[in-house]
């Protein structure tokens, strides 16, 4: 899941390419929250409060939900396959990560949350930690099947 569609052309075809590969290994289904647009009397936690809701609308009470967020869990790509064999393996019904928009998420939606993953302590824009986050999705898949993607 991801606040406001994807508008840089050549990260949407990045996406489309590793959405493409995971169909192989997942099921993958990408929901587009729509942002909300600034103006002038919108404030950054007006905005994340918005934005927060209709993720929280978007969530059934049995998902796992983790959140992409520099704050959260950083793991090697390998760490990361652990974790993704260990979610898969859980019975959990649904696994539902989330991309917030420019400014994070809002308290509610911290607080729904099942975890935390952070792909670095650098910060990225918010479209591109889609197209790192779904490479690292299929390299996952990759590594607990042995195969040699990993080693590219």
């Amino acid at each position: 899941m991801a606040v406001g569609r994807t508008s840089i052309d050549f990260v949407r075809r990045g996406i489309d390419e590793y959405l493409n590969r995971l169909q192989h290994y997942l099921s993958v289904d990408v929901k587009i929250i729509p942002d909300v647009k600034r103006t002038a009397s919108l404030t950054e936690d007006k905005q994340k409060d918005m934005e927060g809701a209709a993720i929280l609308a978007a969530v059934q009470p049995s998902d796992r939900v983790i959140l992409l967020d520099e704050r959260g869990k950083e793991y090697s790509s390998e760490e990361f396959a652990a974790f993704m064999e260990k979610q898969m393996l859980s019975g959990a019904k649904r696994l539902v990560f989330v991309v917030g928009g420019p400014y994070g998420f809002s308290p509610e939606v911290y607080s729904r949350a099942d975890g935390k993953l952070s792909l670095s302590r650098m910060t990225f824009n918010h479209e591109m930690v889609r197209l790192f986050f779904v490479e690292q999705l299929y390299r996952s898949q990759t590594i607990l099947r042995g195969e040699p993607y990993h080693h590219s």
